[in-house]
């Protein structure tokens, strides 16, 4: 079945009094938790003490985690985007510009959305492949050696021969489970639509892109495209995009997902005060027949189906917000695993504000299931 492409219709222009975020349930980075061997001369990091969450019914198949291990011959879902070495440290306040503070814990994690979403569907039972670049050194190692202990298929991993692995230093505000990042985005290339030909699209079911380069992500999913027209129905592979920084050049690639995830930033910096708003605001700007979602943090998500009808979930919040570093790549890992299973617009949405809120309840990720 062919995919359509949605002309480039031109979007509004962001009102300069209404660009603005808050504090978001989608953000940007976050990874796992669970402490691995620091390189030397790195300090060791202190660890977290992680609370034991409180049960959430989970309305997917049971022993999703003993299916994982023998899913050698199942397709697979793909994450292509960012990782990065997230360095985190988990602080009573935010500190007051030009102050000197003691942090509670601080701990390496691997970072990055499409990576912390390859995390999300691991933990869930979803067998799963992580695309994108990395350069030798210690940090890579580091998150070598994470996705090896999360069972995260890294074969089409670009090992650049020049650039430096990204770094985030995230502080998490222990006393309302804000995060703030600062990310030095380094001179490390993405990988490329040549580095994509060499992908056997037959082993996966649904591809998942974290918009980041829009020259090379066209030609990828141009290939995605071509394969799908040519095979079966079952055979084909579901398409899915997150836009979360208004990056001009990144916005045609809305019009190529079946499954499009926008965030409450980018709404925002259209004008948009609600995820209802932009979702009906920014419909004719995905290809027909696709689903376009929106987290909107403390309220919940909105999605829009083939429909045109409106579906929501409320949020589910912890007792206690803990961290939030990674709860919008959750929510999307979340929704894609149960969209991957076949289960309906709204039972995936709900879903996904669960694990989401989970996740929320906990440093890192493990507890979310």
């Amino acid at each position: 079945m062919a995919t359509p492409r949605v002309g480039a219709r031109p979007l509004p222009r962001p009102p300069r009094a209404r660009c603005g975020g808050g504090r978001r349930l989608a953000e940007r980075r976050g990874g796992g938790d669970k402490a691995l061997p620091v390189p030397v001369g790195v300090p060791v990091p202190v660890p977290v003490p992680v609370p034991v969450p409180v049960p959430v019914p989970v309305p997917h198949r049971s022993g999703m985690a003993a299916e994982a291990g023998g899913a050698a011959g199942k397709r697979r879902i793909m994450c292509v985007g960012l990782v990065c070495l997230d360095i985190i440290s988990v602080v009573e306040s935010f500190p007051a510009e030009d102050s000197d503070t003691r942090c509670v814990s601080q701990r390496w994690q691997r970072g990055g959305n499409a990576s912390n979403s390859c995390t999300v569907l691991s933990l869930l039972g979803a067998p799963c492949s992580f695309m994108g670049s990395l350069a030798p050194g210690p940090a890579a190692d580091f998150i070598a050696a994470d996705f090896k202990r999360r069972g995260v298929d890294t074969a089409h991993v670009a090992w650049q021969p020049r650039g430096e692995v990204p770094c985030a230093c995230c502080l998490v505000n222990a006393t309302s489970g804000s995060r703030t990042i600062v990310l030095h985005d380094t001179n490390l290339p993405d990988v490329t639509a040549r580095d994509f030909e060499r992908v056997d699209l037959s082993q996966y079911k649904w591809i998942h892109f974290e918009a980041r380069n829009a020259v090379e992500q066209g030609a990828m999913l141009e290939r995605v495209e071509r394969h799908n027209r040519a095979a079966a129905p079952g055979r084909r592979v579901r398409i899915s995009v997150e836009l979360e920084k208004p990056r001009e050049e990144l916005l045609p690639l809305m019009g190529r997902g079946h499954v499009v995830f926008i965030s409450k930033d980018l709404a925002r910096h259209f004008g948009y005060q609600s995820a209802p708003e932009a979702l009906r605001g920014l419909r004719g700007h995905i290809q027909p027949g696709a689903t376009l979602i929106c987290a909107w943090a403390e309220e919940g998500a909105d999605a829009m189906g083939p429909d045109g009808e409106l579906v929501h979930s409320d949020a589910f919040p912890p007792e206690t917000l803990v961290d939030t570093l990674g709860a919008g790549d959750t929510f999307n890992a979340a929704v894609i695993f149960a969209l991957a299973e076949g289960r309906t617009l709204q039972d995936a949405l709900t879903f996904g504000c669960q694990i989401a809120g989970r996740k929320c309840g906990i440093q890192g990720f493990d507890g979310i299931v």
